[in-house]
């Protein structure tokens, strides 16, 4: 196996292995918020593909798109606790606009890299 692939590989098992040390963490200590258990999961997945641009590696937009997700799921759900809102705040709707945004934006930006290839 390449370097490459090593790498990855490495990289992929430590970010499985937070993922686990994380869930148990959030699972110990329930007091803490649920979003706070998904904000992590977000954190962890957008630290995997940093850590793989720092090192020369390929990104995964996989990992990417959910680590955004997550992010923004958690966040909605921290200023649904602490802003005290007189409405509930519609996780669902705005996830799914926020994934089509992603979806446009990699359109978009692919679009530009074949006319720069051109």
């Amino acid at each position: 196996m390449d370097n490459i692939q090593v790498r990855n590989r490495t990289f992929e098992r430590l970010a499985w292995g937070a993922f686990v040390i994380w869930w148990r963490i959030a699972e110990l200590f329930q007091f803490l918020p649920s979003a706070t258990w998904v904000l992590g999961v977000g954190l962890i997945l957008i630290a995997l593909n940093v850590a793989r641009v720092r090192n020369g590696l390929p990104t995964s937009g996989f990992t990417i798109t959910a680590g955004i997700l997550a992010l923004v799921w958690g966040g909605l759900e921290m200023a649904g606790l602490f802003l005290n809102l007189p409405f509930e705040l519609p996780v669902f709707p705005i996830l799914l606009i926020v994934l089509v945004v992603i979806v446009l934006a990699g359109k978009l930006t692919e679009k530009e890299a074949k006319k720069l290839e051109a």
